[in-house]
């Protein structure tokens, strides 16, 4: 038959069937070949080769791409990314009816989005058949790359017989839909400024996969994947710096200086090509020389620098495009105390209101110079940071630095003081925080800042003890002391005391040296299980206190090195030690640290030294003190004895095997209020419900308390807790999914 013929035969037209022997029609309606194959009466096996053959499509190789859409030449030693590519490969393949695929690539400068574009597109070339395409749209430019000649392009890559184009911007998008209907092709919209940019440039449905490239987030697309890329992990990075090096002389397996290295660059993949490209170019540099140079803040940047490539360029272009208030905020950021802040921290830092420091935060996040980790958190690179605070030099009076630096610290300090002293038992006395960027009107507010802050807080009172401001640094240790008790498994409360006893020993305050000692102690003891030390600062308290004449500080130290000598196992040790303090709290009528602190620590020593009746009586002695208001301590400190009390009267049933005496008293202890302040505390008592249900032939009940106690456990970040209370569940269900 001819081609008219067989049109005629089976009714397909003419240009269908032209199509189809010309490979232009990839994959053909089922429909269509059906009726081929009945005007060519082909049955049987002849007939499903045909519909076979159909179905799998045309297999050709790659069209090419013209010279002014070709891609870019791809990194031969592209590392890493490997989840990236994943999900790139997954969308690969379009439905044709479907919506198209479209990818948002975004990241800070020179993290490599346009690398992994081009590597993805060409590792997949094999699946557009129809071509891949790399378009740069400049958009960071001065003058942006036009898109009606982009479009044109493009067109005309397809459709080569398209004439004369409409002048139409929106006519020419239109087109481009229209010419890309069946077509499998990839393109690479790199370098986009904004929504607009991109937007003329999108499929609407079929199986064209677009990425687009862009230093901003481009929130403003729906219906997109988004890929956020970050710096490269430390495995990735040092093994695309090995890999760089390669063969260079000095190099060898000289793991460490590559991670070195590595680190100055923050495993940013720009910069690591930079490196690697001078240490090739400079056969007289070690890579020792060069990480030793690029150590020196102050001329890393300048280091970063190879021919054309700058990190320092790649920077500044972003930091050009932002309004005065980004800048200014970028700019400040870069004299955080810590690696972190929130909205507040930065407002101070820049001066400016609440909300125009949200506005100009959220557009430092879109154009990636800012990094937003979880919610209201904001850090920088540590190149970023060096790069604005060289623009913080550059562009502002040196007395601006120097004043925004000192109010950082002290908003830090001064809300720290007011979170702290939230916790204390008279707290009602003290005026409320000032400062309105804050609130701390309740516990948890209080202590949600604290916790956000802490790495802020605790660098600011780094360099408020590096300056000398002893009294400054004493009073923020002594605001967090009852708030520690709250955060037990913060492991910075010794950096903070050993802060706080130094600077008190400074200020030749005897009193002061003597209590911070004590808090040094228990800090020692309880947040890095550091018993010697605990006993060794317990001993240096008493002595100070012995100087200063002060019998409670005295009496505390006694009891911090009961306790610490009960926790290193030396009971008989402690007993006459925890005696010794209660005797001296009673002495000053310390009811506080009698109830709290001197009579648990006695009852625990007796109890360890075999003397268990001895131990319940001092229990409940202290249960019965603390319930009663003629002999109670401080409101708060008796609402945490009492659950202190019940939960060592508990614990010493479960020892004693009287499980529902236990069950009995720890369920009482756990219902009161002040349980749930002191999660370790909830914690341990859910454990040890546990076990006891579980003596008690409880089984549901008995793994409820242990997954509760694992969610507390995992909560709080005590991970050795957490694999304990893992073992326990093992024990308690040796038949899980049973």
């Amino acid at each position: 038959m001819t081609i008219e013929e067989l049109a005629n035969a089976s009714g397909v037209s003419v240009r269908a069937i032209g199509n189809l022997e010309r490979g232009e029609s990839l994959r053909p309606q089922r429909a269509t070949v059906a009726a081929l194959a009945e005007a060519l009466r082909l049955t049987g096996d002849r007939r499903d080769e045909l519909l076979q053959t159909a179905r799998a499509g045309w297999r050709r190789s790659p069209a090419p791409a013209t010279g002014l859409l070709a891609m870019p030449r791809a990194v031969p030693d592209f590392t890493g990314r490997k989840q990236e590519t994943g999900l790139l490969a997954s969308l690969a393949d379009g439905s044709p009816d479907g919506p198209a695929p479209i990818v948002v690539i975004s990241g800070p400068p020179g993290v490599g989005k346009t690398s992994l574009a081009v590597h993805a597109a060409t590792e997949l070339s094999c699946r557009f058949p129809d071509g891949h395409f790399f378009v740069d749209l400049r958009g960071l430019e001065a003058q942006p790359t036009d898109l009606g000649a982009v479009l044109e392009r493009l067109i005309r890559a397809l459709a080569p017989t398209c004439n004369q184009l409409s002048p139409d911007l929106a006519d020419r998008a239109a087109l481009y839909r229209s010419v890309t209907v069946g077509r499998r092709i990839a393109v690479v919209l790199d370098n986009a400024a904004d929504e607009a940019q991109v937007r003329p440039l999108l499929p609407a449905t079929g199986t064209v996969l677009t990425v687009i490239t862009s230093r901003r987030i481009l929130t403003g697309l729906e219906g997109v994947a988004r890929l956020p890329l970050p710096p490269l992990a430390d495995a990735e990075a040092r093994d695309l710096l090995e890999r760089l090096l390669a063969g260079l002389p000095g190099v060898g397996h000289a793991t460490d200086v590559v991670a070195r290295l590595a680190h100055s660059c923050g495993n940013l993949p720009l910069a690591l090509r930079i490196i690697a490209n001078r240490l090739a170019s400079r056969p007289d540099w070690s890579p020792d020389r060069l990480a030793a140079r690029l150590e020196d803040e102050e001329r890393r940047l300048d280091a970063l620098t190879a021919g054309d490539l700058e990190v320092d360029a790649a920077f500044q272009l972003s930091y050009t495009q932002l309004p005065g208030a980004a800048q200014r905020v970028l700019r400040r950021l870069s004299l955080m105390p810590g690696p972190q802040c929130g909205p507040q921290l930065a407002s101070v830092l820049a001066e400016l209101p609440g909300a125009e420091t949200e506005d100009a935060l959220d557009e430092l996040v879109e154009l990636g110079l800012v990094q937003s980790c979880f919610t209201a958190r904001y850090q920088l690179h540590d190149l970023i940071r060096i790069f604005a605070r060289r623009r913080f030099e550059q562009e502002e009076p040196e007395d601006e630095r120097t004043a925004a630096e000192a109010r950082a610290v002290d908003w830090l300090l001064d809300t720290a003081i007011a979170a702290g002293r939230r916790f204390e038992p008279d707290y009602a006395t003290f005026p409320a925080h000032g400062d309105d960027r804050v609130r701390l009107d309740t516990p948890e507010a209080a202590q949600q800042w604290l916790m956000d802050e802490a790495d802020s807080w605790l660098a600011a009172l780094e360099l408020a003890a590096a300056a000398g401001r002893w009294r400054r640094v004493v009073d923020v240790a002594e605001a967090m002391h009852w708030f520690s008790d709250r955060w037990i498994h913060w492991s910075y409360w010794p950096r903070v005391f050993t802060l706080s006893q130094h600077a008190a020993a400074e200020l030749g305050d005897h009193d002061a040296v003597a209590t911070h000692l004590n808090y040094l102690s228990w800090a020692h003891n309880t947040c890095l299980g550091d018993t010697a030390g605990a006993s060794d600062f317990a001993r240096r308290a008493h002595a100070a206190a012995v100087v200063a004449g002060n019998l409670r500080q005295q009496a505390w130290a006694d009891s911090y090195l009961a306790v610490a000598l009960l926790k290193a196992g030396d009971a008989h040790g402690a007993l006459p030690l925890a005696a010794r303090a209660l005797r001296g709290f009673r002495a000053v009528d310390d009811r506080d640290g009698m109830a709290g602190h001197a009579l648990p620590t006695l009852g625990r020593s007796l109890e360890r030294t075999g003397r268990p009746d001895e131990a319940l009586r001092i229990y409940r002695h202290r249960l019965a003190l603390a319930s009663d208001p003629a002999t109670a301590p401080s409101p708060v400190i008796a609402k945490m004895t009492r659950v202190s009390a019940a939960r060592d009267i508990g614990l010493l049933h479960m020892a004693q095997g009287r499980w529902r005496e236990a069950v009995e008293t720890l369920e009482s202890a756990i219902a009161w209020q002040l349980a749930s302040d002191i999660p370790q505390w909830k914690a341990q008592m859910h454990a040890a419900l546990g076990r006891a249900r579980h003596q008690l032939g409880q089984a549901q009940e008995a793994l409820a308390d242990v997954d509760r106690a694992l969610e507390i456990y995992r909560q709080i970040g005590d991970d050795d807790a957490v694999e304990a209370m893992h073992a326990l569940r093992g024990r308690l269900d040796p038949h899980p999914g049973a």
